[in-house]
């Protein structure tokens, strides 16, 4: 009877260990998830952290130049009445569409928080040409959403491409250039009065030249 009772105590002892011992790894298995989600957490933070200012800036400024450039295309499928005119805002709408849903997930994967509408410069640019109609419309928004504003867009995406450290960045800089350049000779062509498909009549020759 003593002996059954030993032994009965030294297995009620036995449990209690593999219990504890199970409890044990449990709370440890549950402290490594926890540090190694916070490490994750903290890398991605970093990572953020270590985009430069140039590099959110060259973000910012593809998200506001192909958000504009949106705008204007909508605005001049509206209201030209010229079918060369029509066909560049067409263009400018599905190109600059495209690019600003790339450059979303770019930013929203990289921190960055892009602007939800126009800045004070091209709601002007857009409220001048709201107020216009015909011919006018048609050469003030070749000229400024067309010719200019290409213009510009690729001088920053040009200094932006020689200053980027975040391969990323670089890469969606580097792939939007060529799609500008095309857009700004298109404007010109349509600029100085010419077609880009058939060679026909466009905006500039209905009155005088920019």
């Amino acid at each position: 009877m003593k002996k059954n009772h030993i032994l009965k105590r030294l297995m009620a002892v036995s449990v209690a260990a593999a219990l504890f011992g199970a409890v044990g790894a449990q709370a440890q298995t549950s402290q490594a998830g926890q540090q190694s989600g916070a490490s994750s957490t903290s890398a991605t933070a970093s990572s953020d952290a270590r985009l430069t200012a140039a590099d959110r800036k060259a973000i910012m400024d593809m998200g506001m130049s192909s958000m504009a450039e949106v705008d204007m295309g909508k605005l001049a499928q509206s209201k030209s009445q010229n079918a060369d005119v029509k066909a560049f805002a067409t263009k400018m709408v599905d190109d600059h569409g495209k690019a600003l849903t790339e450059v979303q997930t770019l930013a929203q994967s990289k921190g960055v928080t892009l602007p939800t509408e126009l800045d004070a410069k091209h709601k002007a640019m857009s409220a001048k040409l709201e107020k216009m109609s015909g011919d006018a419309f048609d050469k003030a928004y070749v000229k400024q959403g067309g010719v200019g504003a290409h213009k510009e867009t690729l001088t920053k995406l040009q200094a932006a491409s020689k200053g980027a450290k975040d391969p990323q960045v670089k890469a969606q800089v580097d792939k939007t250039i060529p799609v500008v350049q095309e857009h700004l000779k298109h404007a010109e062509q349509l600029a100085q009065g010419k077609s880009s498909s058939t060679g026909s009549s466009g905006a500039g020759n209905t009155g005088s030249s920019h």
